[in-house]
């Protein structure tokens, strides 16, 4: 059994200004990405560009990450950490823009690398830029964890890249929750219990690692009721979603994500889909055929989550993020491509069969009239 967490993580309130030390001591002189606007509404970036201006770093803010970042965007990005001079990179927001962080930090210090090259396979482990992670959703965790998932729009590709880049600090804070809309705290909150469960009912999962999404499943399951009513999530709620989601992505630190994930992905890149709804569509089906191999650690997870079984787990997710429906044509092709999909397959709790693929696709979406 292994147990490993190189990132100095924080999960308070006001953790940005409190710990401004911490920040300062990973560079002075910073690339700042974020999305278009989130980060400027909620308060996140001018709580981090105080701390900086009071400890006289210097930083240049790039605000051109999309969601689901592209090789396109990095590039441009790094060209502008370059011209700065950036010694570190904070990525602030979402999933989109931490991992596209941690693509930068490890382009900057390996010119050799295009950003179209980030998919492939390295010989060997290359070094990367320190990144500080300031999350503003509640489903990524990518501030915990060594991935970071890239589209490539050339090739139609959107995967992670197989590179580790954890970051060297974390600053975890709920009050930025304040200004999201209550679907995407739902959506990215999907995500969280994807990563939990995945994480659970995967071939890597022993002692040590559990006690993650086995506590993180308890908390969930405290947020349940809030998820799913109308209505706002109430602000008291925020600390212990920020929680979640950063338990769920130490998580898959330790196992990586399984099946649910990697299927998708061809529904974000081909559809449009927002990656929290995507995950969670598989999740139910997933879970169902894992009770053939793992029953008790199924039966942990509903439990954990206060459902009582396969059939309230659906409904639960269904309330949530509802159905999806594609072609059948899609359908076949997206199940094709995943039952030759080793990195994923191999992590499955049981000898899982293209029979079993194709009942996951067929429980999960629906056929487009």
């Amino acid at each position: 059994m292994r147990f490993f967490v190189p990132t100095d993580i924080y999960v308070e309130k006001d953790c940005v200004k409190n710990h401004a030390q911490n920040l300062l001591s990973v560079g002075m002189r910073a690339l700042i990405m974020t999305g278009h606007k989130s980060a400027a509404a909620n308060g996140s970036l001018n709580d981090v560009t105080e701390v900086l201006d009071a400890g006289k770093a210097m930083y240049r803010v790039f605000n051109e990450v999309e969601e689901n970042p592209s090789t396109d965007t990095l590039r441009k990005a790094v060209q502008a950490a370059r011209e700065f001079k950036a010694d570190f990179i904070i990525g602030i927001g979402g999933g989109s823009a931490i991992d596209a962080a941690k693509a930068v930090a490890l382009l900057l210090l390996n010119p050799q690398l295009d950003a179209d090259d980030l998919h492939q396979a390295p010989s060997r482990r290359l070094g990367h830029a320190p990144v500080v992670a300031v999350p503003t959703t509640c489903g990524t965790g990518s501030e915990t964890t060594p991935v970071a998932i890239i589209t490539n729009h050339k090739i139609g590709l959107k995967k992670s890249i197989p590179h580790v880049i954890f970051p060297a600090l974390a600053l975890v804070d709920g009050k930025y929750l304040a200004s999201a809309s209550k679907q995407l705290i739902v959506n990215t909150a999907v995500d969280a219990l994807s990563h939990m469960v995945e994480s659970v009912l995967n071939v890597k999962s022993n002692a040590f690692n559990r006690m993650f999404p086995e506590y993180g499943l308890k908390l969930w399951g405290e947020c349940k009721d809030a998820l799913l009513t109308n209505g706002d999530v109430d602000a008291s709620l925020y600390e212990k979603l920020m929680l979640t989601s950063t338990i769920a992505g130490m998580s898959i630190a330790h196992t990586s994500t399984s099946l649910p994930h990697g299927m998708s992905y061809d529904l974000t890149l081909h559809e449009g889909v927002p990656h929290g709804p995507a995950v969670g569509f598989f999740l139910a089906a997933y879970t169902e055929v894992c009770a053939k191999f793992v029953p008790d650690d199924v039966e942990k997870v509903f439990s954990l989550l206060g459902v009582k079984d396969i059939g309230e787990f659906t409904a639960m997710l269904q309330s949530l993020i509802g159905t999806y429906s594609v072609t059948r044509k899609m359908r076949d092709k997206f199940a094709a491509a995943m039952k030759v999909n080793r990195s994923k397959l191999d992590l499955v709790p049981g000898k899982i069969t293209a029979e079993d693929i194709d009942f996951i696709y067929e429980k999960s979406l629906a056929i487009r009239p």
